[in-house]
C-alpha cells in the first residue's frame, strides 16, 4: 500500500504537469517528498540531465495552502520567499508559476 506522501506526490505531480502545459519547453515536471517537504524539477526540452530547480514546497496538511520556498541557483540552495500575492503559501500552482514565471519568463506577458 502507497504511503500518504506517496499520494500526495503523485497528485501534485499529476495537478503540476497539467498545470505546466503553459510552458512548451517543459517537458516533464519531477516530484519527489522529503521530511514533510515536496521538491519540484522541471525537465526542459527533454534534457534529463539539466533538471531545472524550481521550488520547495512544505505541507500544511491542507491541499491549497503549502509554505514557499524559491530553488535560488545564486545561493545553491530553498529560500523561503514570499508570492506574487504577498503571502509565504498559497497553491501549488502560485508556487510553480512563481518560480517558473522567474526562470523561464511569463508567456502570458
Amino acid at each position: 500500500m502507497a504511503s500518504s506522501n506517496t499520494v500526495k506526490a503523485a497528485a501534485l505531480q499529476q495537478r503540476l504537469t497539467a498545470h505546466a502545459a503553459r510552458w512548451p519547453q517543459i517537458t516533464e515536471i519531477k516530484v519527489r517528498w522529503r521530511a514533510g517537504y515536496v521538491y519540484i524539477d522541471a525537465v526542459i526540452n527533454g534534457d534529463d540531465e539539466d533538471d531545472l530547480q524550481l521550488c520547495r514546497l512544505k505541507d500544511t496538511g491542507h491541499p491549497e495552502m503549502w509554505g514557499f520556498a524559491l530553488f535560488t541557483y545564486s545561493n545553491e540552495r530553498y529560500e523561503d520567499t514570499i508570492l506574487p500575492t504577498g503571502l509565504s503559501f498559497g497553491s501549488p500552482e502560485d508556487a510553480f508559476d512563481c518560480a517558473v514565471g522567474l526562470y523561464l519568463g511569463d508567456p502570458a506577458s
